[in-house]
């Protein structure tokens, strides 16, 4: 496993599990069971995925020493316009049966909010009940609102990436500021034929890797965080299987020449949730 320097000097593991729409109580739990026993070391969900408890109790009874797992949440849209973000992390806290957790993010980009919300985040990061406190969908001009505010930067801005959407100007952004990108929906969540491309198919026969682990490993080489989501062992195993073969340079650019700025998600500007 690989690991990133966070800009406040935290490690954070490159890739992690994904729980998003894990909200069988069952499901969620043997699968992140299964995952840490495989060995993943990074678990993130949210409080709108509403499986905080489950990823609680999944990580207590893993056997592994909390210190060694690093545990992301996220704060909701709706609990930032009711100015409800001490309470809201609080539940979160109280959910996931945890004394802190290693980041806490801003879900999405709320218009009016950018600030203020941030304001919020920067004492729940003084609190010390958070190693770290970073962004989600945030865009350019939403980041460049909090770090105007020349106190504490976002570690992490979590954002929708793969090979369709690049993101190479908000990536660029970012580096420059020393705000590390975490890729969600890192195989286009498996629509749109992603993992048919031909080109990605054919780089992963010489390695003996599959098209999804060659995306994987893209991210990877980019120096970013990765979270692919799967409830499956076997598909886990394999997401978790990148980290012993190096793309060249000419599969890199090959791959980035499938970017269509194409999303399976919404544009953080028009978010209607």
């Amino acid at each position: 496993m690989d690991f990133r320097k966070l800009n406040n000097g935290i490690e954070i593991p490159a890739l992690g599990l994904g729980v998003f729409r894990m909200e069988d109580e069952k499901e969620a739990y043997n699968s992140i069971r299964k995952a840490i026993d495989l060995g993943y070391r990074h678990i993130d969900t949210a409080m709108i995925y509403e499986n905080e408890e489950t990823v609680g109790r999944a990580i207590r009874e893993s056997g592994v020493d909390r210190k060694e797992l690093f545990v992301t949440t996220k704060l909701w849209n709706q609990d930032i316009v009711n100015n409800n973000e001490q309470k809201a992390f609080e539940t979160s806290l109280r959910k996931l049966g945890l004394d802190y957790v290693d980041l806490y993010l801003v879900h999405w980009p709320i218009k009016g909010k950018y600030v203020s919300v941030w304001s919020e985040m920067e004492k729940i990061y003084q609190s010390g009940k958070a190693r770290a406190v970073g962004v989600s969908n945030y865009q350019e001009n939403h980041l460049q609102e909090v770090i105007n505010l020349k106190s504490l930067d976002p570690a992490v801005n979590q954002i929708e990436l793969h090979p369709y959407l690049s993101q190479e100007p908000l990536v660029e952004f970012c580096t420059q500021h020393n705000i590390h990108i975490e890729s969600w929906s890192p195989l286009c969540a498996n629509k749109n034929n992603l993992l048919q491309e031909q080109s990605l198919i054919k780089i992963g026969e010489k390695f003996m890797k599959t098209a999804a682990q060659v995306v994987l490993r893209w991210n990877i080489q980019r120096g970013l965080i990765v979270i692919p989501k799967s409830s499956h062992p076997t598909r886990q195993a394999e997401n978790l299987d990148v980290f012993d073969f190096e793309l060249t340079v000419e599969d890199m650019q090959k791959i980035d020449l499938l970017n269509k700025d194409m999303r399976v998600g919404p544009h953080p500007d028009e978010v209607g949730f």
